[in-house]
């Protein structure tokens, strides 16, 4: 008996909200280690926004795809320093799936090398989320899944290219804001 997966579809929608996350990222070159605690707001955006538009153009791709548009948006605040600094950003993702299971996901800006990217997704039989991004000099490797309704997991591994050393890892707990479920 196979165990029904869980589409790309379903997997977004489960994540849209707003998610309390913390933070242990090892820097294993260096041999430094960092904390953080962040707030994540992920929602869906309209395929027609501007923000969509414009990664579609520099991918040179056409809007009339099948697309999953959605917005991240942090505000971090990490132990790295003696002060602790809060940085927020925001990032779209454009996910193209290939079937309901896997794809490729456009970003206007990449999680290790900033700029544009481009990773492929796939979903496991344990309902886990798989991306894999290669830069010009890095690979990241992340893995998302849900330990129940309102807490995910995310793993991430970053290697160098040339050598497939391993540079940093990071584990991340997120608990979903109940508060913001009722917006």
């Amino acid at each position: 008996m196979t165990k029904n997966l869980i589409t790309i579809n379903q997997f977004i929608d489960k994540s849209i909200g707003e998610w309390k996350a913390i933070r242990s990222t090892h820097s294993l070159a260096f041999q430094e280690f960092e904390n953080s605690t962040s707030k994540i707001h992920i929602r869906h955006i309209n395929p027609k926004n501007k923000k969509v538009i414009e990664i579609f153009k520099n991918y040179k791709l056409s809007l009339t795809l099948e697309i999953i548009p959605i917005a991240i948006k942090w505000q971090a605040i990490s132990d790295w320093e003696d002060d602790d600094i809060s940085e927020g950003d925001e990032t779209i993702l454009i996910f193209l799936p290939k079937n309901e299971n896997s794809g490729i996901v456009l970003r206007n800006k990449g999680y290790t090398e900033s700029f544009i990217s481009s990773s492929n997704y796939f979903v496991d039989e344990q309902n886990n989320l798989h991306i894999n991004t290669f830069y010009k000099s890095t690979v990241s490797e992340e893995r998302i899944c849900f330990l129940s309704t309102h807490i995910r997991s995310r793993f991430s591994t970053i290697r160098n290219l040339e050598n497939n050393a391993v540079i940093q890892t990071s584990h991340t707990s997120e608990i979903r804001n109940l508060a913001s479920l009722k917006d």
